[in-house]
C-alpha cells in the first residue's frame, strides 16, 4: 500500500473522551489558550477550565489557533482555581500539576490506571503553577528537559504530558 497523506475529508473522527480535563490558570496569551483546545479535541480531553486571567473565547485569536475546536471542547471559566480543585476533588478527580518542582515526577514513570479520573493543571506563561495549587496538588509531574532552558511552551509541554497520560485509557492495541 502506497503512503500517501490523507486529506482532512478523509480523515475520520473518533471523538473518544477520557476522564482527563485540564484546569488552566492565567493563560493569558490567547494562541495559548488556543492551542489547549486544540489539543484537548485531538486527544480525547473531556472540559477545559479556565482560570484567573486566562484568555476567554470568543476571542478571534483562540479561534484562530483553535481551529474553531473551542466551539467542540467543553470549556468553563470561574475566577478561582481553588474553587475548581475543590470540586473536582470532591468527583473523584486527582489532581496532578505539570511544573517542575524538588519533588516533581518524571512524566514517563507517572503511572495512570485506566480507571483514574484527572485534573492536569497548568500554570501560566511567565510563573507557573502557583505555590497554592501545587500544595492542593495530589502529584506532580515534569517532562525532562535536556537543554539549556528550564521549561517550554504550555502548548507544547501540555500535548507531550496528555499523549503521555492517555497511554492508561488506551487499548493495548492502539495501532491506529
Amino acid at each position: 500500500m502506497k503512503n500517501i497523506q490523507l486529506a482532512h475529508d478523509d480523515y475520520q473522527a473518533k471523538l473518544q473522551k477520557y476522564p482527563l480535563c485540564f484546569l488552566a490558570h492565567n493563560i493569558e496569551v490567547p494562541m495559548n489558550v488556543g492551542s489547549l483546545f486544540r489539543i484537548a479535541d485531538a486527544l480525547g480531553v473531556e472540559h477545559i477550565y479556565l482560570t484567573g486571567a486566562s484568555a476567554l473565547p470568543p476571542n478571534r485569536k483562540i479561534k484562530q489557533t483553535s481551529r474553531s475546536t473551542e466551539k467542540y471542547v467543553p470549556h468553563s471559566y470561574c475566577e478561582s482555581p481553588v474553587e475548581v480543585v475543590g470540586q473536582l476533588k470532591s468527583r473523584g478527580y486527582k489532581i496532578v500539576s505539570l511544573e517542575i518542582t524538588s519533588t516533581s515526577t518524571d512524566i514517563r514513570n507517572f503511572v495512570v490506571s485506566g480507571d483514574e479520573k484527572i485534573c492536569l493543571i497548568l500554570g501560566s506563561e511567565n510563573h507557573g503553577v502557583s505555590d497554592e495549587l501545587l500544595a492542593l496538588s495530589d502529584h506532580t509531574v515534569h517532562i525532562p528537559m535536556q537543554g539549556h532552558n528550564s521549561s517550554m511552551n504550555i502548548a507544547t509541554a501540555c500535548g507531550i504530558a496528555v499523549f503521555e497520560m492517555i497511554k492508561a485509557y488506551l487499548p493495548v492495541d492502539a495501532s491506529d
